[in-house]
C-alpha cells in the first residue's frame, strides 16, 4: 500500500509508464496529465522498461548506507548501561558523552525505551507470549483471602469495630491467645492462556486433592464452552508436585508444566488475575459477611469473562475469543 503522500498508486504509475514506453507520449506530456514532474514520468517509465508491471510497487525508501548511524560498539554500551544499571538517555549520554536524543533513539530501535519493558531481577528484555489458540494452555495458582466475619471485616469498619465483629461470629476457632480466628479462603484459579478466560473455586485448603477436583471440574467447564485444554502450567507449590496431580493430568490427557523456581514472572498471566480478582470483588465493596462474598462470586466472573474489556486482547472481554462457544451462532 503506498505511504499517504505517495502522489500516484501502483495502478496510476503503471498507466503513465505505459503512456510513455507503449503511446510513445513525452515525459512532459505523460507527467502533465497525471500532475507530477516530468523527472517522475521517467523514473516509473524506466523501471517499467526494466521490470515490467512489478516494478510499479512500493520500495523501501530505507537508505542503502548510513554513515552517521551509531556504531554497533556504542549500541552495545548503551544497551548494557541501560539493563544492568537501569539508567536514563541522559545519565546514558552524561557518561558516554553523546547527545541524549541519539541514546534514546537507539533505545527505543532496541524495544527498551521503557523500563517496564525491563526485568527487575535479570535485567533482561521481558518477553511476552501468547498461545495461539483456546486450551493450548491454561495457568493454574491458587491465592488466599482472608475470611469476612459477620457484619464487616476491617478494611471497611476498621480495626476496633471488625475485632468486635470477629467475637460476635458464632462457631469461629480460636487461636492460642484465646482470640477467634476468621480462617482463610483459599482461591483456586484458572485462566487460559490465549482468551484469558477465567475459572474461579472457593476451597478451605490447597492440598493436593483439592487441587486436583479443580482441575477436573475446570478441564470440564471449559470443554462445555468448546476448549480442549493440552497443557497446565503451575508452580511448584507442593500441589502441582504430587503424585495425584501428576495422574490426573495423564488421566485427563494434559501435559504438565511448571514454572522455574523464584520466577512468578512465567505464571504472570495468572498473578495478574489475582489482583483483578481481589480489586473487583473480593475487596470492592463492603460485604456483611463471608458468605455475602462468596455468593457475589459468580456475577463478578460472568462479568469478568462477558463483559469486561481486557486491555490484552484489544479491548474485548475473553468470551469474545472463543468463536465456537454452544449457542454462539444459534
Amino acid at each position: 500500500m503506498s505511504h499517504a503522500n505517495a502522489a500516484l498508486t501502483p495502478r496510476a504509475r503503471l498507466r503513465l509508464a505505459q503512456l510513455v514506453v507503449e503511446r510513445r507520449w513525452t515525459y512532459a506530456a505523460a507527467a502533465k496529465m497525471f500532475m507530477v514532474a516530468p523527472r517522475t514520468a521517467k523514473k516509473w517509465a524506466d523501471r517499467y522498461r526494466a521490470e515490467g508491471p512489478a516494478g510499479m510497487r512500493d520500495r523501501s525508501s530505507r537508505p542503502r548506507t548510513s554513515p552517521t548511524q551509531t556504531s554497533p560498539d556504542l549500541v552495545r554500551q548503551i544497551v548494557r548501561l541501560r539493563w544492568r544499571h537501569r539508567l536514563g538517555p541522559v545519565q546514558i549520554a552524561g557518561r558516554l558523552a553523546m547527545p541524549a536524543s541519539t541514546v534514546h533513539a537507539v533505545l527505543v530501535r532496541c524495544r527498551i525505551n521503557r523500563l517496564s519493558h525491563i526485568d527487575r531481577a535479570t535485567g533482561e528484555p521481558i518477553r511476552r507470549y501468547e498461545h495461539p489458540h483456546p486450551g493450548s494452555l491454561i495457568h493454574v495458582d491458587a491465592t488466599k483471602f482472608g475470611n469476612i466475619p459477620d457484619g464487616g471485616g476491617h478494611r471497611y469498619v476498621g480495626r476496633q469495630q471488625g475485632e468486635r465483629n470477629k467475637r460476635a461470629t458464632t462457631g469461629l476457632p480460636k487461636g492460642a491467645d484465646y482470640k477467634p480466628r476468621t480462617g482463610k479462603a483459599f482461591a483456586h484459579t484458572v485462566i487460559d492462556d490465549h482468551s484469558r478466560l477465567a475459572y474461579v473455586e472457593i476451597c478451605t485448603d490447597e492440598k493436593a486433592d483439592t487441587a486436583v477436583g479443580v482441575l477436573q471440574r475446570a478441564v470440564a467447564w471449559f470443554t462445555e464452552h468448546g476448549v480442549t485444554v493440552e497443557r497446565v502450567l503451575s508452580d511448584n507449590g507442593s500441589c502441582y508436585r504430587s503424585f495425584a496431580w501428576r495422574d490426573a493430568c495423564a488421566d485427563l490427557n494434559i501435559k504438565h508444566k511448571r514454572t522455574r523456581p523464584y520466577r512468578p514472572q512465567t505464571n504472570g498471566k495468572i498473578e495478574r488475575f489475582h489482583r483483578t480478582l481481589g480489586e473487583g470483588w473480593a475487596y470492592a465493596r463492603f460485604y456483611n459477611s463471608e458468605a455475602e462474598r462468596r455468593a457475589a462470586l459468580p456475577g463478578w466472573l460472568h462479568f469478568y469473562n462477558h463483559h469486561r474489556a481486557h486491555s490484552a486482547i484489544g479491548d474485548q472481554p475473553p468470551i469474545s475469543r472463543l468463536t465456537n462457544v454452544p449457542g454462539h451462532h444459534t
